[in-house]
């Protein structure tokens, strides 16, 4: 049995407008074993990305925990919490967020400055550039690729320091069939070569795709 890489207890998010409390999620608890692929699903606005972002880090639980490979995530400082997604997790955006103003080598290179292997970066770029099939767009800005090549530069991206995890939220959302099922064939066969991927999408044929599906409705995990 693979051991849990990724678990969440109890994980509540709620936020304070005008007075009135609003749940983002209520009591949300799982288990993600290494190396398999998962989605989290459900309706807009009923949680998903927030779960992801609890996951990875990049906001803290009202209440709840969330464990990293037996690290207890929402117990660390900032800059422990930095060092933890520069070396475990690599995210992947439905929007790029690429720089817009540098190459797509560049792009890659840049995940790497906090990177305690502080050695050919060009180099190791490249080979991730032409991992994900883009070894003649090295020198290619976001604005001269399509969005199936953008997102395969922020994929390139993502692995820039051999993360266990990819955490990705709807990355396919922004793209035409023909790009996503190239996007989708890259996650694959990454997850094949023994990554964690975690997929917050909508889309049910990511789904069908993943071997563990979690539903969200109204910030609970919908059991039924």
């Amino acid at each position: 049995m693979n051991d849990m890489i990724i678990k969440t207890e109890n994980l509540v998010k709620t936020y304070n407008t005008s007075k009135v409390k609003t749940y983002a999620l209520r009591g949300v608890t799982l288990e993600i074993p290494r190396g398999t692929f998962s989605c989290i699903t459900g309706p807009s606005g009923h949680g998903k990305s927030t779960l992801m972002h609890l996951i990875g880090g990049l906001d803290s639980p009202t209440e709840g925990r969330v464990f990293i490979d037996g690290l207890v995530v929402t117990r660390l400082s900032s800059s422990e919490l930095a060092d933890l997604r520069a070396e475990k997790i690599g995210f992947v955006f439905q929007f790029f967020n690429l720089l817009q103003n540098l190459t797509a080598l560049e792009n890659v290179e840049t995940a790497m400055m906090f990177s305690k292997n502080r050695n050919n970066h060009k180099e190791k770029a490249s080979g991730l550039l032409s991992l994900v099939g883009l070894s003649d767009k090295l020198d290619a800005k976001p604005s001269e690729l399509s969005g199936g090549q953008q997102q395969r530069v922020a994929i390139a991206r993502a692995l820039a320091n051999d993360p266990d995890i990819l955490l990705m939220d709807e990355p396919t959302g922004n793209l035409d069939s023909e790009s996503e099922a190239e996007v989708l064939g890259h996650i694959s066969e990454l997850h094949k070569k023994g990554k964690t991927v975690v997929i917050v999408t909508h889309n049910n044929e990511i789904a069908k795709m993943a071997e563990m599906v979690f539903k969200i409705r109204d910030g609970r995990l919908d059991l039924h």
